[in-house]
Formats: C-alpha cells, structure tokens, sequence
C-alpha cells in the first residue's frame, strides 16, 4: 500500500516510517500541514493516511476537514495524545475514519492500517491480475498458475507497481522514487539486481516471461499469452 504519514516528531515519524515499510508499504512523509496538504492532493490518491493531530501549518484537524471538502476519499487514521470521548468525536466529525491514542503498540496500529484498507473495500483495487499471475494488496499474496510465491516486502512493493502500471515501460529512476522513496540510485545495480531476484521468483523453467526488459528505459510487466 502507498501510505502518508503526516508527523512532526521526528522520532515518531522515523518509527512509523520504519514500521510501516517493514510491513510492505510504501511511505510518503509530512511534518507540516501545508506539506501534507500538497501530497494528499497527488494522484493517484494514497491507500491510506496516517495524521497526527498536533502538527503546524494548519493542525491535523484542519487538513483531515479540507481534504474531504476537495473530494479526496483516502482512509484517514489519526494519531493524537488526547483520548475523551469529546476529542474523539471531534477527529471522526472532522472527516478521520479511525482514532489511535498516543502511545500505541505497533500490533495494534498495523490491524488497524490493515483494517482501513480492508473497509476501504472498492477504493482499492485488492487484486491485481496480469495473465496468470495474481497479486492480493490485502492478504498479501502472490500466485502465479495457482503457485503460492513467498516475497520479502520491497519485492512485493516492486511486483505491485510493476502491475498497476503493467503494460507500460517503467523507467529505473520512477522505481527508485516509488519503491524505494529514492531520489538517486546508491548502487547502480540496485533496481536491476531486485528485478533479477524478482524473475527467479516469479517464472519457472518453461513459464511465459513476465518482466520484460525496454533498452535505454527501465522494464515493463505483460501478461502470458493465454493458453488455447
């Protein structure tokens, strides 16, 4: 899932970001909320925001009420120290869909990041399909010819967009900026290398290749040729 995190602790903000991309996602950050308002607006939308009340320029309050005056839909989890039945009412009237009190196990805020998704139902495409290959956003499943491929999360975030722009040639500078939140490449292999490990995974001796190197580009994801 593409998530933003809208946090001006920065240790906080180094928490949630470290979390959430060990459990797969891919993160966006904010530490104010003109910054925040600038992302939310992006296209395609995020699969989820997570908002702290107590930010600067304007408070989390304020942008969760503007964003959903200007249409956007994402899920919103705010993050707040204050926990009366008063200032909960106030996050959930202001447009959130759920409320997590500071300080939080992270057991309980990852069931609630997969809960949002999962209730944000046809707001995210939960299957993404390319021929016989099929991956699951929500359980986090990969299937290929009715084959259960195991992926680390960077592969499977690399898989994910791959898909959701299947057909298209995909540069290595967009992969770094959107699977690896990059603005630069530290290993000059480093998309190659992850590609590579990625059709070892995918494709077995006698499979339809799915990645497809474009020369002088990056890489594009096609279906197989369907059978018969």
């Amino acid at each position: 899932m593409h998530i933003l995190v809208v946090e001006d602790d920065e240790r906080t903000l180094s928490f949630l970001r470290q979390s959430l991309e060990e459990d797969g996602n891919t993160i966006d950050v904010a530490m104010d909320g003109n910054a925040a308002l600038n992302m939310a607006r992006q296209k395609p939308q995020h699969d989820l925001i997570v908002l702290d009340i107590q930010i600067p320029e304007p408070n989390g309050l304020a942008v969760c009420t503007t964003l959903r005056h200007e249409g956007i839909t994402s899920p919103i989890l705010i993050l707040t120290g204050r926990d009366t039945p008063q200032d909960v009412a106030i996050g959930l009237d202001a447009g959130a869909d759920d409320y997590l009190v500071k300080p939080f196990a992270l057991v309980e805020l990852l069931a609630r990041v997969r809960a949002l998704t999962r209730r944000q139902g046809s707001g995210v495409q939960g299957i993404l399909q390319a021929g016989s290959l099929e991956l699951d956003r929500l359980k986090r499943l990969v299937r290929r010819n009715d084959r259960v491929i195991p992926l680390a999360p960077r592969q499977f975030r690399l898989l994910e967009y791959l898909l959701l722009n299947s057909g298209r040639a995909v540069s290595r500078s967009e992969l770094l900026r959107e699977v690896w939140n990059l603005t630069f490449d530290p290993e000059s292999n480093l998309v190659d290398a992850h590609i590579s490990t990625l059709r070892s995974a995918l494709e077995r001796a006698g499979e339809p290749r799915l990645i497809h190197t474009v020369r002088g580009v990056g890489y594009t994801l096609k279906a197989d040729p369907t059978p018969g």
